[in-house]
Parts: structure tokens; C-alpha cells; sequence
């Protein structure tokens, strides 16, 4: 038989009954929440059930008790399997292998994260035993048993804010070479890894990235996923608007016949680029000497600083002429003046041809001696029977042309002539006895021994 009392007791214990049972169930689906927000509030969930519910059996405590502690161990695990996927923990080095780094995270099982993330420029490690570490859970284990964790991760998280700021304002930021890696070069962004294409390191094609190694470089944030953690960096675009600034200063006192200083480029056979500021010039090898000139490096190397004159300016291509003679006066305004008839005059033979030498009497004045004043003889078959390129030569002024820029000189005319001897070596009369050089229907040639004509 049951009374009130009886249903009522009975009604009680079957509603504590129902309410506490689902309490572990309800515990874990929260420990999302609770860990994002670093708080484990289990007091709060278990007070009211424990409040309503005094007169429970005893035989309903242990199921009860089991079931809680089950769910807090779960809990516990989980917890630690997911602390490192959402958030930077900090940990705690103990030793370093050569391919990796065992981090304690004060989880059951240790940790371990690989050595190259924490590798400098130099590729020395940049922690030892004892340091603390910034590091973030990867998921799975390895092999052996340890969390995977990746310090790399938890350094973009810090540094990501930075970076994208950078990259909102279009800021420039510090780069260090770490590493050449395929298409290019891994750089170290404010304490993350960073890709820098090869074709945005320079303004033109750099061959050797790996001479670049542990270089900082000032580059722009160009590209950045957030969700994958990937970071694109550019030297280019940063040059590029350096470029365009100098252009812009260039061009303001830019016109034909301005004198400028810049910088050596590049060498061609042809002539030297020179760049002005932001802007290339072309210095043509027959404007770089008054003189000859058979490569540009004969006058200029990359990188020399040298001042240029402005020959012809075109806007509408952006191109620009220079001449680097033009700075000296041209040696052939007062030739005639310093190089008058009858003048004997020392040069350098620079050539020799079939019809005579040429010979240079200074930077931009050329003479020739021609085959048929080099000698009283006709007798010669080729100028190189004489002279050669290098011989320092001793000549006569015989003739000046400022407008066709030529100067005649002689060699022949520093020996007396030998007709002039002949009348004072020889008496008409006098028996000689010679030599049979040549023999015409008119008659024989005979050359007199000592006497250079026939």
C-alpha cells in the first residue's frame, strides 16, 4: 500500500535521479568553451543537483560518483589534446637531437617540435636546454609517443598582427635571408618565415640567391593567408617605388646639356648604362673618348661613379643619349696650333694597315704615316715590315686638316734624302761597282753597297 507520503518520496527520488544523471554529458559538451576561455568552472555545474537532492540513497551515490570522475578525466584528456590547436602554450626545452626539439608542455606526454624551426640564418640553433618556448599543438603524435608541436605557429600568431598592419599600411619591413629554396628565398619577417619570390628580390634577375644568405633586406608584404599561415614578401615593388621617387627628382633638372653624376651599370660592347637616378642613360663608346676606344672598360667599370653630360633627351620614350668626352674640349679646336707643320713629334703606332701606320700623338689625335713616307726605299713590300702596333715612333708634322680631323705625318723625312749624298759621295767618272737588282728593256738597275737607292 502507498500513502501520499510514500508517492511523494518516491516521486522525489525519481526526479534527483533524472537530474543527475545527465550531468557528465552536459560537463563535456562545454569544455570547448571552458578552454577558450582558460576557466574550469566544475563546482557550478554539480552545486544545484547536490542541493536538490539530500535524501538520495546510498545506492545512487557510486554510479553517480563514478560517472563524474569518468567525465573529468575525459575532460582532462581532451583538454590537453586540444590546448596547443587554438592557442600559444608555453613550454620548457630539455634537450635537442639532431632533427628535433623535446619541449616539455606539462602535459603526460612530452612534446617535440623539429630543429629547423628554430634555426638562425647561420643554421645554429637559437634556443638550448632550460629555455622557455613558445610552441602550439599539431595534431597527432609521433611515433614514439611525443605531441607534435610547432614553435613556428606560435611565432606567426604573435607576429601576425604586425604583419598584417605592415601590409594594411604598406609598410616596409626587416628581412633576414634564411634559406634559398625553390623559385626563390625563405626570410625571416618579424620572428616568422616569409616566401620572397626570385623575381621580386631585385629590380633585374639576381643569379646568385645563394650569396644572399643572411643579407636583411627591406621589403613589402604583399600577399598573406591567415587560414593557411602563408606570407609573401617583395624587394621589387619597394625598389620599383624608390625608383619612380628618384625619376620624379631626375626629371625635374633634366635637359639637353645638363651635366649629371651617376652610377655604371652595366657594359655592353657598345657603350655603358649609366643610371641617373631612377633613370638609364646610354653612354655610347664614341662618345666616351676623344679618343680610341676598343671596349667601354677601357674607361669605365660597374659601379663607378662618373659625371655625364646630357646629349639628347626624349620624353615621349623616356630615353636618354650622354657623352662623357664632351666634359674636355675637343683636342681638334686648336690641332693646328700645337701641331704645326715641320714639328717633330713622338707617338704610338695603335695600327697598321696595308697603306700605312697609325699612330696616336695624344688622347683623340690620330696621324697616319703613309706606306710611301715611311721610307726613301721604294723597295718595301708592307708597313709591318717597319713598324708594328705598340712601337713608340718619332715622326714629321706634314700636314693638318682640323675639319676632316687628319694629320699627315712622315718618317722618311727625319733621314736626309739619298740623292742629297750621292752628288757629295760620288764624282762623275768615279768607277763603282755594285749589284744587278732589276734589269728593264731600257736597261739595268744596280744598287751600290751602302747606298739605299737604286
Amino acid at each position: 500500500m502507498f500513502d501520499d507520503t510514500t508517492a511523494h518520496n518516491s516521486g522525489s527520488s525519481t526526479a534527483v535521479a533524472t537530474e543527475v544523471e545527465p550531468t557528465a554529458p552536459e560537463f563535456t559538451s562545454t569544455e570547448q568553451s571552458l578552454t577558450a576561455q582558460n576557466q574550469a568552472p566544475v563546482p557550478s555545474t554539480t552545486s544545484a543537483p547536490a542541493e536538490e537532492a539530500p535524501q538520495v540513497a546510498a545506492s545512487d551515490d557510486k554510479p553517480a560518483n563514478e560517472d563524474f570522475a569518468s567525465a573529468l578525466e575525459n575532460f582532462t584528456t581532451e583538454t590537453e589534446e586540444a590546448v596547443g590547436e587554438d592557442r600559444v602554450i608555453k613550454g620548457t626545452v630539455l634537450k635537442l637531437t639532431s632533427t628535433h626539439v623535446v619541449v616539455d608542455v606539462g602535459a603526460k606526454s612530452e612534446g617535440m617540435l623539429p630543429l629547423s624551426e628554430v634555426l638562425d640564418h647561420e643554421g645554429k640553433p637559437k634556443v638550448k636546454p632550460g629555455d622557455e618556448i613558445e610552441v602550439m599543438r599539431e595534431k597527432g603524435h609521433t611515433e614514439e609517443g611525443y605531441i607534435n608541436l610547432s614553435h613556428q605557429k606560435a611565432a606567426r600568431i604573435h607576429a601576425w598582427d604586425e604583419v598584417e598592419k605592415a601590409h594594411n599600411e604598406k609598410r616596409p619591413v626587416k628581412a633576414v635571408v634564411i634559406e634559398r629554396t625553390k623559385g626563390g628565398l625563405t626570410v625571416d619577417v618579424l620572428g616568422v618565415r616569409a616566401f620572397l619570390p626570385g623575381s621580386q628580390v631585385d629590380l633585374r634577375p639576381i643569379r646568385n640567391l645563394e650569396g644572399m644568405k643572411g643579407q636583411t633586406l627591406e621589403v613589402t608584404v604583399i600577399k598573406l593567408n591567415k587560414k593557411r599561415g602563408n606570407i609573401v614578401v617583395s624587394r621589387k615593388e619597394l625598389l620599383e617605388g624608390e625608383q619612380t621617387e628618384k625619376r620624379s627628382k631626375t626629371l625635374e633638372h633634366l635637359e639637353e646639356g645638363s651635366v649629371l653624376t651617376g652610377v655604371v651599370k652595366n657594359l655592353t660592347e657598345y657603350g655603358a648604362f649609366v643610371d641617373l637616378g631612377g633613370l638609364d642613360g646610354l653612354l655610347h663608346i664614341t662618345d666616351m673618348s676623344w679618343g680610341r676606344l676598343t671596349h667601354p672598360r677601357d674607361l669605365v667599370n660597374v659601379g663607378d661613379q662618373i659625371q655625364v653630360k646630357v646629349l639628347k633627351y626624349d620624353k615621349d620614350k623616356q630615353r636618354v643619349s650622354l657623352g662623357f668626352k664632351q666634359l674636355t674640349p675637343d683636342p681638334w679646336l686648336d690641332a693646328e696650333h700645337r701641331y704645326p707643320v715641320g714639328a717633330h713629334v713622338s707617338g704610338r703606332v695603335i695600327s697598321v694597315t696595308d697603306y700605312g701606320a697609325f699612330v696616336e700623338l695624344e688622347q683623340g689625335i690620330e696621324g697616319l704615316v703613309h706606306v710611301s713616307e715611311m721610307t726613301w726605299s721604294k723597295r718595301m713590300k708592307h708597313p709591318s715590315k717597319l713598324v708594328k702596333p705598340g712601337d713608340d715612333v718619332e715622326t714629321v708634322i706634314l700636314a693638318v686638316n682640323p675639319a676632316d680631323r687628319r694629320i699627315s705625318l712622315g718618317m722618311k723625312q727625319l733621314q736626309p734624302h739619298p740623292w742629297d749624298l750621292a752628288s757629295e759621295k760620288y764624282k762623275v767618272g768615279e768607277r763603282v761597282t755594285g749589284s744587278v737588282t732589276r734589269v728593264a728593256d731600257f736597261g739595268a738597275f744596280v744598287r751600290r753597297k751602302g747606298f739605299k737607292l737604286d
